[in-house]
Protein backbone atom coordinates (compact mmCIF):
# COMPACT_ATOMS: atom_id res chain seq x y z
CA UNK A 1 0.00 0.00 0.00
CA UNK A 2 1.06 3.69 -0.79
CA UNK A 3 1.87 6.13 1.47
CA UNK A 4 -0.94 8.34 1.47
CA UNK A 5 1.82 11.31 0.79
CA UNK A 6 2.88 8.84 -2.50
CA UNK A 7 -0.66 9.18 -4.13
CA UNK A 8 -0.94 11.63 -7.41
CA UNK A 9 -3.82 14.03 -7.92
CA UNK A 10 -6.49 11.80 -9.25
CA UNK A 11 -5.97 9.24 -7.39
CA UNK A 12 -8.24 7.10 -5.58
CA UNK A 13 -8.13 5.47 -1.69
CA UNK A 14 -9.13 2.01 -2.03
CA UNK A 15 -12.94 1.99 -1.80
CA UNK A 16 -14.69 0.29 1.46
CA UNK A 17 -17.74 -1.62 0.91
CA UNK A 18 -20.17 -1.82 4.11
CA UNK A 19 -21.92 -4.59 5.23
CA UNK A 20 -25.56 -4.10 4.42
CA UNK A 21 -27.14 -1.71 6.68
CA UNK A 22 -28.94 -3.48 9.66
CA UNK A 23 -31.47 -2.35 12.38
CA UNK A 24 -28.72 -3.30 15.02
CA UNK A 25 -26.36 -1.15 13.21
CA UNK A 26 -28.65 1.64 14.04
CA UNK A 27 -29.69 1.18 17.73
CA UNK A 28 -26.15 0.77 18.57
CA UNK A 29 -25.39 4.19 16.95
CA UNK A 30 -28.49 5.65 18.53
CA UNK A 31 -26.86 4.79 21.52
CA UNK A 32 -23.71 6.08 20.81
CA UNK A 33 -24.18 9.39 19.22
CA UNK A 34 -27.36 10.47 21.32
CA UNK A 35 -30.02 10.76 18.83
CA UNK A 36 -32.83 8.41 19.62
CA UNK A 37 -35.32 9.50 16.54
CA UNK A 38 -37.88 6.30 15.95
CA UNK A 39 -37.53 6.92 12.24
CA UNK A 40 -34.15 5.15 12.66
CA UNK A 41 -35.18 2.27 14.54
CA UNK A 42 -38.93 1.46 14.44
CA UNK A 43 -41.00 0.73 10.84
CA UNK A 44 -44.08 1.81 12.42
CA UNK A 45 -42.62 5.12 13.61
CA UNK A 46 -40.55 5.40 9.71
CA UNK A 47 -43.82 5.12 8.48
CA UNK A 48 -45.99 7.13 10.44
CA UNK A 49 -43.35 10.12 9.45
CA UNK A 50 -43.96 9.64 5.29
CA UNK A 51 -40.81 7.21 5.04
CA UNK A 52 -40.98 3.72 3.13
CA UNK A 53 -39.00 2.71 6.28
CA UNK A 54 -36.24 2.94 8.48
CA UNK A 55 -33.56 5.78 7.32
CA UNK A 56 -29.85 5.00 8.80
CA UNK A 57 -28.70 8.29 10.83
CA UNK A 58 -26.93 10.57 8.49
CA UNK A 59 -23.87 10.97 10.59
CA UNK A 60 -23.94 7.23 10.63
CA UNK A 61 -23.11 7.30 7.12
CA UNK A 62 -20.70 10.62 7.64
CA UNK A 63 -18.69 9.03 10.18
CA UNK A 64 -18.38 5.84 8.26
CA UNK A 65 -16.20 7.41 5.57
CA UNK A 66 -13.69 8.34 8.42
CA UNK A 67 -12.74 4.51 7.90
CA UNK A 68 -11.33 5.23 4.40
CA UNK A 69 -7.94 6.82 6.20
CA UNK A 70 -8.08 4.65 8.87
CA UNK A 71 -4.85 2.98 8.11
CA UNK A 72 -3.08 6.17 6.83
CA UNK A 73 -3.06 7.75 10.95
CA UNK A 74 -0.01 6.96 11.48
CA UNK A 75 0.86 9.66 8.76
CA UNK A 76 -1.49 12.49 9.71
CA UNK A 77 -5.23 12.77 11.11
CA UNK A 78 -8.52 13.94 9.32
CA UNK A 79 -8.29 17.76 10.18
CA UNK A 80 -11.49 18.74 8.43
CA UNK A 81 -14.61 17.24 7.43
CA UNK A 82 -17.47 18.55 5.13
CA UNK A 83 -20.21 16.80 3.37
CA UNK A 84 -23.88 16.98 2.05
CA UNK A 85 -26.52 14.53 2.46
CA UNK A 86 -27.27 13.40 -0.96
CA UNK A 87 -30.13 10.95 -0.29
CA UNK A 88 -31.50 8.47 2.40
CA UNK A 89 -29.80 5.07 3.49
CA UNK A 90 -32.55 2.07 3.97
CA UNK A 91 -31.96 -0.93 6.17
CA UNK A 92 -30.30 -3.54 4.38
CA UNK A 93 -28.68 -0.78 1.77
CA UNK A 94 -24.43 -1.72 0.82
CA UNK A 95 -23.01 1.46 1.37
CA UNK A 96 -19.36 1.59 -0.48
CA UNK A 97 -16.79 4.57 0.20
CA UNK A 98 -15.00 6.20 -2.08
CA UNK A 99 -12.38 9.15 -1.66
CA UNK A 100 -10.28 10.86 -4.67
CA UNK A 101 -7.37 12.88 -3.94
CA UNK A 102 -7.98 16.83 -5.55
CA UNK A 103 -5.59 18.97 -4.37
CA UNK A 104 -2.31 18.88 -2.23
CA UNK A 105 -1.27 21.89 -0.55
CA UNK A 106 2.39 21.56 1.43
CA UNK A 107 1.36 18.80 4.15
CA UNK A 108 -2.41 18.79 3.66
CA UNK A 109 -4.37 16.85 0.89
CA UNK A 110 -8.00 17.45 0.05
CA UNK A 111 -9.79 14.66 -1.04
CA UNK A 112 -13.63 14.34 -2.43
CA UNK A 113 -15.31 11.92 -1.03
CA UNK A 114 -18.59 9.79 -2.02
CA UNK A 115 -21.00 7.23 -0.59
CA UNK A 116 -23.62 5.73 -2.75
CA UNK A 117 -25.12 2.85 -2.12
CA UNK A 118 -25.75 -0.52 -4.04
CA UNK A 119 -27.69 1.17 -6.97
CA UNK A 120 -25.13 3.61 -7.34
CA UNK A 121 -27.15 6.88 -6.42
CA UNK A 122 -25.27 9.27 -4.09
CA UNK A 123 -26.19 9.22 -0.56
CA UNK A 124 -23.39 11.45 0.50
CA UNK A 125 -20.74 13.87 -0.70
CA UNK A 126 -17.88 15.91 0.46
CA UNK A 127 -14.34 16.42 1.15
CA UNK A 128 -11.79 15.54 3.40
CA UNK A 129 -8.90 17.45 4.62
CA UNK A 130 -6.18 15.04 6.02
CA UNK A 131 -2.95 16.79 7.36
CA UNK A 132 -0.17 15.15 7.76
CA UNK A 133 2.53 15.00 10.16
CA UNK A 134 5.59 16.99 9.82
CA UNK A 135 8.57 16.86 12.22
CA UNK A 136 7.38 19.98 14.22
CA UNK A 137 3.80 17.99 15.05
CA UNK A 138 6.20 14.88 15.97
CA UNK A 139 9.07 16.93 18.73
Amino acid sequence: MKKITELQLGEALEEIKLNPVSRLDLIKYAGASGDYNPIHTIDEEATNAGLPGIIAHGMWTMGNLAKLFTSYYEEGFIQDYSIRFKGMVFLNDVITLKATLEEKMGNKLRFNVLAVNQNGNEVLKGEVWFKTFTEEDIY
